[in-house]
């Protein structure tokens, strides 16, 4: 499959639709939460150190002017919280180039990996045991997420640091309770052994919030839970199925063993006024103390 500008548009764009279906969910629970639209894309904020805080979706329709820009550091930097934007290589380069101008420093990356979704995909063979998740596993969703995320099997360049529990759950609630999102748990021995969320958008099948317990890892969970959201997208008449993971993470490995090739990388940009600022006061080559 080749990664053209237009097929990141259309993947880019259905993630920022989910970023702001993510983003409702928070408005009514989190005091400060706002969703601002900018140039195409969104911004988040959903409360402290919540990894849902983000920018996304811009670079596809032009460069945002720098008040437009300004104003969303300001609301950022008024929550006290560090602005995160994830940019597309197939983004307008202008766009990146901008925001380093402004002092935006790389952090990480992550992959987006695609594939076509077939006929063949309809009937996955049997293997695991997967199950619709229930409104009432919701907090069973939850814990099995975080205490997977919590316990990395360390394969792949490692992902930021992960915030505190309780801002971890508030991040993922959105995911076990927001419209549009079909949920699974995969069942060994009667046992809860892994869990994934699919997302349809405009024929795009958004594979998210996969988290395998680290009692089961190695026995085929996630392919399971891969199969299983394929089927349901090609009977659902999706044409494209995306992944986004870790570089190298067994994640991607996953997905590339079920036919997902690697479409293009986006960069994590992180703008934090805050640190700016003590830096700027901060005498020259003087060096904070632990």
């Amino acid at each position: 499959m080749f990664a053209s500008v237009a097929l990141a548009t259309r993947i880019d764009r259905a993630e920022t639709r989910l970023t702001e279906t993510l983003g409702h969910v928070v408005l009514a629970r989190v005091p400060g939460a706002f969703i601002a639209p900018i140039a195409g894309g969104v911004a988040v904020y959903a409360g402290p150190d919540s990894p849902m805080n983000k920018l996304i979706g811009v670079g596809f329709a032009g460069v945002p002017d720098e008040a437009a820009l300004g104003a969303i550091e300001a609301r950022f930097a008024a929550c006290g919280a560090p602005l995160q934007a994830e940019v597309s290589t197939l983004a307008d380069p202008a766009f990146a180039a901008e925001l380093t101008r402004r002092g935006y420093v790389l952090r990480n990356f992550e992959n987006v990996s695609g594939r076509a979704i077939v006929t063949a995909d309809r009937d996955p063979p049997p293997s695991v045991q997967i199950e619709p998740m229930t409104p009432a596993g919701v907090d069973a969703l939850i814990d099995a997420a975080i205490t997977s995320f919590q316990q990395p099997d360390g394969k792949g360049v490692p992902a930021d640091e992960l915030p505190p529990r309780d801002a971890f759950d508030a991040a993922l609630r959105p995911f076990a309770t927001a419209d549009g999102f079909e949920r699974y748990c995969a069942i060994v021995d009667g046992a809860l052994a892994g869990i994934a969320t699919l997302r349809i958008d405009d024929g795009v099948a958004q594979l998210c919030g996969a988290a395998t317990l680290p009692a089961y890892r190695r026995r085929g969970i996630q392919a399971a839970l891969l199969r299983r959201r394929l089927a349901d997208a090609a009977r659902a008449g999706c044409d494209l199925a995306v992944l986004t993971t870790q570089p190298g993470s067994t994640s991607q490995e996953n997905g590339h063993r079920q036919g997902f090739a690697l479409l293009y990388p986006r960069a994590i940009l992180v703008y934090d006024r805050a640190a700016r600022n003590i830096a700027a006061t901060m005498p020259s080559g003087a060096v904070a103390s632990k």
